[in-house]
């Protein structure tokens, strides 16, 4: 099995530290060296210019869905020119009646070289894709695959 490492890094810098104006803004840095800024979503006092944690899900999602499919395509002999996604997630109650990302909404668009595959081989394409994702497979939230048309 793997590991994968992702360092997080806050400073309050000096300034107050009370809940309506300590800084939101962080650091996220992987064991590639990629250095990402993040930070609370704005409706939590967060800055827009920092990923939020709940963005970063459902672009996690998004990604595993799609490099699943992109495997899984290539295994068959399938070639794929372009994939576009533009993913929704979306804040509820959970089951225990917590504040979660309770649905996050895939609208992949694939392009294939040559012949696409009919509607029906495609929709198995996804399912197999969503059975295999290590993400998908991690949380509980329910994930939507909706294909959309090229």
């Amino acid at each position: 099995m793997s590991q994968h490492l992702a360092s997080i890094r806050w400073t309050r810098e000096g300034k107050p530290f009370d809940y309506d104006s300590y800084s939101r803004d962080h650091d996220w840095q992987f064991d590639g060296g990629q250095r990402l800024r993040a930070s609370a979503a704005p409706g939590y006092l967060g800055s827009a210019e920092g990923v939020d944690p709940e963005e970063a899900l459902v672009a996690a999602l998004s990604s595993c869905h799609m490099l699943t499919l992109l495997a899984i395509a290539a295994k068959k002999g399938l070639v794929i020119d372009r994939y576009e996604d533009d993913a929704v997630g979306t804040m509820g109650k959970n089951e225990d009646g917590r504040l979660a990302v309770t649905q996050v909404v895939l609208r992949p668009r694939i392009v294939f070289e040559g012949q696409a595959p009919d509607a029906a081989a495609l929709a198995r394409l996804h399912e197999q894709a969503h059975t295999h994702c290590f993400i998908a497979n991690s949380v509980r939230t329910a994930v939507t695959v909706e294909p959309q048309d090229a």
